[in-house]
């Protein structure tokens, strides 16, 4: 495992902030493995990235559950993947294109523990976790 931080959230602001702050950190190749439960805040987080990374509508980024991978144009393009529909070890993140998504863009994937085995060595991974009805704790390494 590589550095760790980690970030505590009160509200959707807060969590919206906090992805920002990240976004603007990331760059072309960066992958992010999102995990944790249902309602924890993936996809909010999401939004913060996207404006973090420049999209212009962060309104616009929702989970791509049904298609599995969302595409947002900003500074750097965002691609976000959603795996909850799929099963453990289902699907290769070759099999959705990873590999070209990562060579021109950032890659955050939702539900990443179902392709553990497939995502890139180098990556973010942000486990979050519910601490209350809007407060969420956010434990961020950097691995590889």
């Amino acid at each position: 495992m590589g550095q760790l931080e980690t970030f505590q959230t009160k509200s959707v602001a807060g969590t919206i902030a906090l992805g920002k702050r990240l976004g603007e950190r990331l760059d072309r190749g960066d992958c992010v493995a999102l995990e944790g439960g249902l309602g924890a805040g993936k996809t909010v987080l999401v939004k913060g990235i996207a404006a973090g990374l420049g999209v212009a509508d962060c309104s616009q980024v929702t989970s791509p559950t049904f298609v599995l991978v969302h595409e947002y144009e900003g500074t750097i393009p965002l691609y976000h993947v959603d795996l909850y529909r799929l099963g453990p070890g289902e699907t290769d993140l070759t099999d959705l294109g990873a590999d070209e998504m990562l060579a021109t863009g950032v890659v955050v994937i939702e539900w990443a523990e179902k392709a553990r085995p497939s995502l890139p060595r180098g990556r973010w991974q942000i486990n979050i976790t519910i601490t209350g009805e809007s407060s969420r704790r956010f434990v961020v390494t950097r691995v590889g």
